[in-house]
């Protein structure tokens, strides 16, 4: 081995031990525990596919499965929409542009503890202030976080306080877009509509794809806005049981840690596919420049 390739590999070796230690090891007993009945105060019996044949028929499963994809979805699309649109209009030119950029990507450093917390008294039937507002135009302010029509609704459009990350991302990808094409499509009479049509977002969609697959795995683990909102039960009526909530539930409530190691390699085969999904079929749409 060459002196150069040792040095590589030395520079290289503490972010390995730390995969091999953090990541690796921790998943292969997941997987050994998830064939086992593990309760962390007994040691684990193997029962092989049990926990697997118990799921399929937990009606609670299925549940926190399609809350869960519930709010991936509408919150992967609503946030996406929201930076770029906040990425366009910062990418303007006009006075006080950096102000702006901050003010934007502020809320997106704020940890989400505080961040929820913040929302739940916003959502708060009496004396929140969007009801309050709504009621100042004459509509009636539901009970967001105590009706199960309103729960997911409002946890979705809470994400959207987190659209600062993945905007600052298109901003970077919206400045490399070079100027020569826009001065080629105004001498060919293209408005702002074709512009932004034809140029803009075929050229950014690498980037779109990029944020389209973060947003993704971050929305298919939500937990923390719901725990600290609506209760480690997912109140109300379970319309807010998402999948990490249930597989705290049965793990560290409910001492089933074999239970809920299946639980988890499910979920990282749901988004492993999920995500296999979107890049297998990218290519139909994402332009790479060539």
């Amino acid at each position: 081995m060459k002196r150069r390739d040792l040095v590589g590999l030395l520079f290289c070796a503490p972010w390995l031990l730390g995969f091999l230690v953090f990541m690796l090891l921790p998943m292969g007993a997941a997987l050994y525990y998830s064939f086992c009945d593990y309760s962390i105060v007994q040691a684990p019996a193997f029962i092989g596919l049990a926990n697997y044949r118990e799921l399929l028929a937990d009606a609670l499963f299925w549940r926190s499965l399609y809350n869960t994809l519930y709010f991936a979805a509408g919150a992967v699309l609503l946030g996406l929409l929201t930076s770029l649109v906040l990425a366009l209009l910062l990418n303007c030119r006009v006075r006080g542009l950096a102000f702006y950029r901050t003010v934007f990507f502020l809320p997106s450093l704020m940890p989400v503890v505080a961040g929820s917390i913040l929302w739940m008294w916003m959502y708060a039937g009496d004396g929140g202030i969007i009801n309050t507002a709504l009621k100042a135009v004459g509509l009636p302010g539901p009970a967001w976080l105590a009706d199960p029509r309103f729960a997911k609704p409002a946890l979705i459009l809470m994400s959207m306080w987190g659209a600062g990350h993945a905007m600052v991302i298109l901003l970077a990808g919206l400045q490399d877009i070079p100027t020569a094409l826009y001065e080629a499509a105004v001498i060919d009479g293209a408005g702002w509509w074709q512009r932004l049509r034809h140029v803009t977002v075929p050229l950014v969609t690498p980037v779109i794809l990029f944020n389209l697959v973060m947003g993704l795995i971050v929305s298919l683990q939500v937990f923390t806005q719901a725990f600290i909102m609506t209760g480690a039960s997912g109140a109300p009526e379970r319309a807010t049981l998402f999948y990490v909530l249930r597989l705290y539930q049965v793990a560290f409530r409910d001492l089933r840690m074999g239970y809920g190691c299946a639980m988890a390699w499910i979920l990282f085969l749901v988004i492993l596919g999920l995500t296999a999904l979107l890049i297998r079929f990218s290519g139909k749409w994402v332009q790479y420049e060539r």
